[in-house]
């Protein structure tokens, strides 16, 4: 039998989460799946598990701007809330890679690409883009990168 797609994974999650009555998973799931059919809406395709895992990247985006932005304002009973839906959405994802092995990805892909400086940047973390999506934070792997072709 083939092996389940991110997809179904999800969606088998959100029955367990609604015979359960856990109604904050519950919710968190249903928005993930919504972004997920708003996204194959939008592009008129069946999404693949890199494209899932790259749309709840984004969610994931979404949460920790929104975390910033409420307990900057005191609100820390909202960040706490999307402090949950951060753990749910994070829970999708591959484990993470610890320095040593993004350092060794970017020495790979610096080397595959011949990149010297930083006009071969966007080089760089396409060829980085699909090994460390959903396993690192790519605003600090982009930061690695500048740093290790001259920039600042």
């Amino acid at each position: 039998m083939n092996e389940q797609s991110l997809k179904q994974r999800v969606g088998e999650d959100m029955k367990i989460a609604l015979r359960a009555g856990d109604k904050e998973r519950l919710g968190t799931l249903r928005l993930i799946l919504a972004g997920i059919k708003q996204r194959e809406i939008d592009e008129g395709t069946e999404l693949d598990d890199a494209q899932v895992l790259a749309s709840m990247d984004k969610m994931l985006k979404q949460r920790r701007d929104a975390i910033a932005q409420y307990e900057s304002a005191g609100r820390l009973d909202l960040a706490e809330k999307e402090r949950n839906e951060v753990a749910v959405i994070q829970s999708y994802f591959p484990a993470a890679l610890d320095a040593d092995e993004i350092n060794e990805q970017i020495d790979k892909a610096i080397s595959k690409t011949g990149a010297q400086s930083m006009k071969d940047m966007g080089s760089v973390i396409a060829e980085l883009r699909p090994h460390l999506q959903g396993r690192a934070d790519m605003a600090l792997v982009s930061a690695q990168v500048k740093k290790r072709l001259g920039g600042s």
